[in-house]
């Protein structure tokens, strides 16, 4: 049964994503997540590693109606496959974000670019609050269980503070990292990454979670102006902190930090296909889905191919790859 979708105001313009932002790419080159990073009458372009000495070249988060879009497009394609030609790149993948959910068949009239993509970094489907709504009515808004939840981890004595981006700090928060992954069967990031993202990111926050002096959850958000995205989570293991329902309370601390500062929007970022039951993104879904009930399609891709055929083995090859991470995830059930 499909998912009913539930519209709201909330909707963003003039506004450069966090993908587009020079502090994004001083963290991608820092962390060594980008080999090289390239600038087109204003577009950021990511050349990535896809394996050994293959690369693609990734555009993130671009707003269609920038003007730039309309007045240029042919320059702009001519200087993309270009580009993709003089790095020796496979491809060159364009992911465009929209939150008025109003996305249109296609952005280009173009022969050369088609729909399609290697590897998506912004899901095509979110879940958002709109934060113009008033605190009480953001509860209501919720489902009867998310609002009881908080609750519970309010009664439960459990304390979320906004923290200092100390090595001990993320240390704390990379140890549960590596529970969450352990527990949850999904590849995290290194402790480096961690330490570049909330260092380069000059928006980020790092909020945990206590149960009197011992951590118990923690997430990684950027707060901007007009967005406000939760990026990063991590949640403890051990029996006798799970049913504490600290990852509420901390979700719900950040909605108001969000809105505090004036964000426009809280971007969940992330959430299952409505149509696949069995999609890998539904258990996080779930968890999401009790805060909101505004889930939209914001994002649509596009690809330019120039080595098709080394291209076409690279995908077989990750498929395989990831036909034996379900095996490994079943037999680990």
């Amino acid at each position: 049964m499909k998912k009913a979708y539930v519209k709201s105001n909330a909707t963003l313009t003039k506004i450069i994503m966090i993908w587009q932002t020079t502090d994004w790419w001083k963290m991608l080159l820092a962390s060594k997540q980008a080999k090289s990073v390239f600038r087109i009458g204003g577009i950021q372009i990511e050349k990535r590693c896809l394996w050994l000495w293959f690369f693609g070249l990734f555009i993130i988060g671009l707003d269609y109606k920038r003007p730039w879009i309309d007045n240029n497009l042919q320059e702009l394609e001519d200087q993309m496959v270009e580009l993709c030609k003089r790095e020796r790149a496979l491809f060159i993948q364009i992911e465009f974000l929209n939150y008025s959910g109003n996305l249109k068949t296609k952005y280009f009239d173009l022969d050369t670019l088609d729909f399609g993509y290697y590897k998506k970094f912004i899901n095509q489907y979110t879940a958002i609050i709109d934060l113009s709504k008033t605190e009480e009515e953001i509860l209501m808004w919720m489902k009867p269980k998310g609002r009881y939840n908080i609750k519970l981890a309010t009664k439960k004595w459990i304390i979320v503070k906004e923290v200092e981006k100390t090595n001990e700090n993320i240390e704390s928060y990379y140890n549960l990292m590596l529970e969450t992954t352990s527990r949850d069967n999904f590849s995290g990031n290194t402790l480096k990454y961690y330490s570049d993202f909330l260092k380069y990111i000059s928006e980020s926050k790092l909020l945990l979670a206590y149960s009197w002096d011992t951590v118990v959850a923690g997430w990684i958000f950027t707060f901007r102006k007009k967005l406000a995205i939760y990026y990063y989570w991590a949640s403890t293991s051990k029996k006798e902190f799970r049913n504490l329902m600290a990852p509420y309370l901390l979700q719900w601390e950040a909605i108001k930090i969000a809105k505090k500062q004036g964000s426009k929007i809280y971007d969940f970022l992330w959430v299952a296909t409505p149509w696949e039951e069995n999609h890998p993104l539904k258990w996080v879904t779930d968890f999401k889905g009790k805060f909101t009930k505004d889930t939209r399609k914001v994002s649509e891709s596009y690809i330019f191919v120039q080595k098709p055929f080394v291209f076409k083995i690279l995908r077989v090859l990750a498929s395989i790859k990831n036909f034996f991470k379900r095996i490994k995830h079943k037999i680990k059930k």
